[in-house]
């Protein structure tokens, strides 16, 4: 995906701390919100001084994209265990663990709060999704090669339709979420939910 801001770092180059850089800075995100964080605080949390972080990333928008990708908080484990089915409910499973459990949901939820507030960083939530959906293709390319899927399916709205109905019942309404939703998430969406 192209973008017209700063490129981020490559993989595996970054200041030594970065780890701890991008867990104070999510952090400072779920605990002060994106317009109060700022890296002088992340700099101070994270025991580093703050010309290092701007040498790295020239804004905080940079800065929170980059941590939304490489923090290990917001990993989403791609499942692979030679079903489409059954990668598509460990998946979304891996998300509903995401969503509710602590700090990562707080985080999440806040990067969401974020992403509505700030026209700055829409680019970088696009990068972090872009970057989510490269992952989740290779659950869709292996269930292509397996006959389970069509040529051409469209990856995109297939996670969406599963990772939407995540967030709008944990997030939005607020709901629980019993052991059989994934199950039942993914059905609906292979297999339809009218009477055959």
């Amino acid at each position: 995906m192209t973008t017209n801001h700063h490129p981020q770092p490559a993989p595996g180059s970054g200041p030594r701390r970065k780890r701890q850089i991008f867990d104070a800075t999510l952090r400072a995100l779920a605990r002060d919100g994106f317009a109060s964080m700022t890296i002088e605080g992340i700099a101070e949390e994270s025991g580093v001084n703050k010309t290092t972080i701007y040498r790295w990333w020239p804004s905080k928008s940079a800065l929170l994209g980059a941590a939304m990708i490489d923090a290990p908080l917001l990993e989403l484990p791609m499942p692979d265990t030679g079903d489409l089915r059954g990668d598509l409910e460990q998946l979304v499973d891996n998300l509903i663990k995401l969503l509710t459990g602590q700090p990562s949901g707080s985080v999440a939820r806040a990067v969401l709060g974020a992403a509505l507030g700030d026209a700055g960083l829409a680019t970088y939530i696009r990068d972090f999704f872009a970057d989510r959906l490269a992952r989740e293709q290779a659950v869709v390319d292996r269930a292509v090669e397996r006959g389970e899927l069509p040529p051409g399916t469209d990856t995109m709205l297939l996670m969406d339709l599963l990772a939407g109905a995540v967030w709008l019942r944990a997030v939005f309404r607020r709901l629980p979420l019993d052991e059989d939703f994934a199950r039942r998430t993914v059905a609906a969406v292979l297999d339809g939910v009218r009477v055959a």
